[in-house]
């Protein structure tokens, strides 16, 4: 009787041991894992108050914001399409958004660090003519090769009016997207080549006065 109680007691103390070392393994783990989360730490504030168009202050107002709804200091695509959905409630803004992310995401890593959001930002509220059109132009540049083509122009067009939703007045009809961008190409497309190049695009924007039309950046801030 004695030696089974040993026994148990000897039982005990190895299950005890085995917890103990379990849980401390487990600790290490999650110790180590956290130590190899990379989280993105910006550049300077005074780094970015020389490059940007914003002030020390309100830098510091911006980033607690971005770090309030993205911790890590980066944003993927999928919370940044969750963010810029709640501004188009009435529509499926999800196309626009990864267009827009790409336009944002300038080092084409897959995230969007807070430098890169304050400099699209810069650009868009407190940019030159020139910047903004130059800004424009990469979204409507799909594929970055430099021209924009009709078809992209639809994909972008066909995105917006998704976005804005079927609740529009007066009722948009269908080909909508297609006529603006037929439009848009008979004032940009100099040559008659079927593409519409950098020069081309800021030359008409800038001759014809169009920006508020043909080259406004649709998004929350305006």
């Amino acid at each position: 009787e004695q030696r089974k109680e040993r026994r148990k007691h000897v039982e005990i103390v190895k299950l005890l041991s085995h917890l103990s070392w379990s849980l401390d393994w487990l600790f290490h783990v999650e110790d180590e894992m956290e130590m190899a989360t990379v989280r993105h730490r910006p550049e300077a504030l005074e780094l970015l108050e020389a490059q940007s168009k914003f002030t020390k202050k309100e830098l510091q107002i911006l980033y607690r914001g971005f770090k309030n709804e993205c911790p890590s200091g980066v944003v993927n695509e999928e919370t940044f399409k969750e963010i810029y959905s709640q501004f188009f409630p009435q529509g499926d803004s999800t196309t626009y958004a990864h267009f827009l992310f790409n336009a944002f995401d300038t080092d084409h890593n897959g995230s969007v660090s807070f430098e890169d959001f304050v400099m699209g930002l810069s650009i868009l509220l407190r940019g030159t003519v020139q910047e903004k059109l130059n800004w424009a132009f990469n979204l409507y540049d799909i594929n970055k090769d430099g021209y924009i083509t009709k078809e992209e122009m639809l994909d972008i067009m066909k995105a917006i009016y998704d976005m804005m939703g079927k609740c529009t007045y007066p009722v948009l009809k269908e080909d909508a997207p297609r006529q603006h961008v037929e439009t848009f190409f008979q004032k940009m497309d100099k040559n008659k080549d079927g593409v519409v190049t950098i020069d081309e695009f800021i030359e008409s924007c800038q001759k014809v006065s169009i920006i508020s039309k043909e080259c406004k950046i649709p998004h929350p801030l305006n």
